[in-house]
């Protein structure tokens, strides 16, 4: 029994490496499978090196004004304050918020009122009556 035990061999594929590329002995596999029935991998955890596994995978671009030096998990957290923001704040609220953050050192914001508008926008804020591209340049500008 204790023979047996020595001479299995685990190796996994890699699927993002080069063909032939193997990854060995991993213990754990992190995927989930999305609303259309595929699987997604994440990085694996290789008890060799003692890696840590993957983190979470997010479906969406990071705000695109986070300060370069911010690690990923605070950088995932100002994007979610962003996004709630815009989706619940007035455009004059917006705008403190974000010289706010920028005063802190967490943001990096464009010189250009409509980089800023477009990135907003994309985040969520909505475009209607209040929202309008010109009020929010005259808000950010101050």
């Amino acid at each position: 029994m204790e023979k047996d035990k020595k001479s299995e061999i685990h190796i996994t594929n890699n699927f993002n490496a080069p063909i032939g590329q193997h990854i060995d002995h991993v213990d754990t596999i992190n995927f989930r499978m999305d609303g259309e029935g595929r699987f997604e991998f994440g990085i694996v955890e290789n008890v060799d090196k003692g890696t840590e596994p993957s983190k979470e995978k997010h479906d969406e671009d990071l705000f695109h004004f986070v300060y370069p030096e911010i690690e990923d998990e605070e950088a995932w957290k100002i994007h979610n304050a962003v996004k709630r923001l815009v989706k619940n704040q007035k455009v004059k609220e917006i705008c403190s918020f974000l010289r706010e953050l920028k005063k802190q050192g967490r943001v990096l914001l464009p010189e250009s009122p409509s980089v800023a508008y477009a990135e907003l926008v994309r985040m969520g804020m909505p475009t209607g009556e209040g929202f309008s591209e010109k009020y929010f340049s005259a808000c950010y500008i101050k």
